[in-house]
C-alpha cells in the first residue's frame, strides 16, 4: 500500500513524533510506501510532495513544530470552490489517486477533523489523528500536545508566584483556549491558581475581587489568577488585561497580566506526549492496514482506539462543572468565577 500523510491546523508539540510513529510502522511493519504531503491540504492540491524514507524521519521524535509544514487550508469552505472555478475537494481526490495513495493520514485538530470526515463521504480512504494542545476533540480522553502546553503553562506558573509573593501582588495570567478551559484547569490546578477561570463556567469580576480581598484579611498577600483567552470580557482589551484592570480597580491592589502565546504551542513534547504520538501513530497505520477506513484514533483510558470520524464532526468537548478537578478545586477553596 502506500499511504499520504499531511499535518493541517496550528502547530503543537509531538506533531514530528506521530508522523514518526505513522511512518515507522508502515515502513518497517507493513511494508508501506509513505507520501509526506507539505503545507497541510494546501500541498494535496498542488501535489507538493516528498516521499519519506526511515532516513526522512531521524531526529523526529523531540522535534516541536512539524517537518512537513502546516497551513489553515479548509478544501470545502465556501462549497470547496476556489476563485479560479475549480472543486478543490475533487482536485484533492484526483491528485491522491494521481500519487497512488490508498489512503490519507489526517494530523489536526478540530477543523482537519471536519474536514476529514467530508473527504471520507466522499469514498476516500481517510484515518485522522487528534492534535491540540486545547484537548477539545471529541471522543478522546486527550490529544497529544495537551500534556506538554499544560507542562509549559505551569512552569510559568510556578515562576510567577515568586514574583506575585515579593511584590505582593494579584499576577494574572492568559493560556490559551478560545472556546474551552482545559488548559487553563489543568494548568490552573497544576500551578496553585487561586482563581481560574474558564469560558464555559460565568464569572462575576465583583466576587473575583471579594475573593482576594478576603485572602488578603487572610494574611494571603498575593493571588493567582488563571484565565482562558476565550473567557467574556468587555470585547475590547485581552482577557488578562482586562480582568488585571478591574480587580486593581475594585481593590487597589497592584495587579499585572502576563500572556502566554505561542510559547505553549512550541518547542520539545513532553516525554507523555512523545509516548502518545507514538502510539497513536502506530494504531493509525494498524487502521490502514485493516481496511479499517473514516475513522480517528482515541485515547479512552489507558487504551489506545479509534471511533467514526461521522461522530467526530462539528463536536467540541468541554469543560462541565462536574468535572473531578472543578469539583475538588472548589472543596480547597478555588474560586472559578
Amino acid at each position: 500500500m502506500r499511504i499520504g500523510i499531511l499535518t493541517s491546523g496550528g502547530d503543537c508539540p509531538g506533531i514530528n513524533a506521530t508522523i514518526r510513529g505513522v511512518c515507522k510502522t508502515a515502513i518497517h511493519h507493513y511494508g508501506m510506501e509513505v507520501i509526506g504531503i507539505h503545507g497541510g491540504f494546501q500541498g494535496l492540491l498542488t501535489k507538493d510532495v516528498e516521499y519519506i524514507t526511515d532516513k526522512s524521519l531521524s531526529g523526529l521524535l523531540n522535534l516541536g513544530g512539524t517537518f512537513l509544514g502546516t497551513s489553515r487550508e479548509k478544501p470545502f469552505k465556501k462549497g470547496g470552490m476556489a476563485p479560479d472555478g475549480v472543486h478543490k475537494p475533487t482536485l484533492a481526490a484526483q491528485n491522491m489517486a494521481d500519487l497512488g495513495m490508498d489512503c490519507l493520514v489526517c494530523i489536526g485538530g478540530n477543523g482537519t477533523q471536519k474536514t476529514a470526515a467530508k473527504f471520507s463521504d466522499m469514498g476516500v480512504n481517510v484515518v485522522s489523528i487528534p492534535k491540540t494542545i486545547d484537548n477539545d476533540i471529541w471522543g478522546t480522553d486527550f490529544s497529544f500536545g495537551f500534556d506538554s502546553a499544560v507542562t509549559i503553562a505551569t512552569d510559568a506558573i510556578d515562576r510567577l508566584h515568586s514574583t506575585a509573593s515579593s511584590h505582593k501582588r494579584v499576577m494574572v495570567i492568559e493560556v490559551m483556549g478560545h472556546k474551552v478551559g482545559w488548559l487553563a484547569l489543568y494548568s490552573g490546578m497544576a500551578g496553585g491558581g487561586d482563581i481560574i477561570l474558564l469560558p464555559e463556567i460565568p464569572f462575576d469580576i465583583q466576587n473575583i475581587s471579594e475573593v482576594i480581598q478576603n485572602r488578603v484579611r487572610r494574611g494571603k498577600t498575593y493571588s493567582i489568577v488563571v484565565v482562558a483567552e476565550g473567557i467574556q470580557t468587555d470585547g475590547i482589551k485581552r482577557p488578562a488585561e482586562y480582568i488585571a484592570q478591574e480587580i486593581e480597580r475594585a481593590t487597589g491592589i497592584e495587579t499585572r497580566e502576563t500572556v502566554l502565546g505561542y510559547i505553549q504551542r512550541g518547542g520539545s513534547p513532553t516525554p507523555f506526549d512523545r509516548n502518545l504520538s507514538t502510539r497513536m501513530g502506530g494504531h493509525a497505520t494498524e487502521l490502514i492496514a485493516d481496511g479499517q477506513f473514516g475513522r480517528m484514533v482515541a485515547l479512552k483510558g489507558d487504551d489506545i482506539s479509534s471511533v467514526a470520524l461521522s461522530e467526530i464532526a462539528g463536536k467540541l468537548k468541554v469543560v462541565t462543572e462536574s468535572h473531578d478537578l472543578v469539583v475538588q478545586g472548589r472543596r480547597m477553596g478555588i474560586c472559578f468565577g
